[in-house]
């Protein structure tokens, strides 16, 4: 979040989830969803396109989330990984660790579980390590 500004998050909410409603089993959604209910099972948006779920102080998951942008106000038993930005408000509940590359965390909110920074990872053909072969000795 210091430095460098996240990637612009999905405006639009295209699907809900209501109050009343339990969903058991697995969603895949594509641009924004917003869950008000809640739902036993994983939340995963594909990484290629941006994706925004939003999480009111109603919901409760359980299972992790995989999107580029959460906001999260409700409770979460599970990992959430987030590809772009995560933003924990004051009603947040979380059980799992977090996985970000920018987050923002409002006075209340709670994580129980580790929180890990995306960093600009390297892949093994962008490192610049190189295997020492010991020399052959001779006699």
């Amino acid at each position: 979040m210091f430095g460098k500004t996240p990637g612009k998050p999905q405006n639009q909410i295209d699907s809900l989830i209501g109050a009343g409603t339990h969903i058991e089993g697995n969603i895949s959604f594509s641009g924004g969803l917003r869950i008000d209910g809640r739902v036993t099972g994983n939340i995963i948006a594909p990484g290629d396109k941006p994706s925004a779920l939003v999480l009111s102080d109603q919901a409760v998951i359980e299972g992790k989330i995989q999107v580029s942008h959460a906001v999260v106000n409700g409770s979460i038993s599970g990992a959430i990984h987030a590809s772009e930005y995560v933003e924990l408000q004051p009603k947040a509940r979380v059980s799992g660790d977090v996985y970000y590359k920018a987050m923002e965390i409002q006075l209340g909110a709670s994580v129980d579980g580790m929180l890990h920074h995306l960093d600009n990872v390297k892949t093994d053909a962008d490192s610049k390590v190189v295997t020492l072969v010991p020399a052959k000795q001779s006699d």
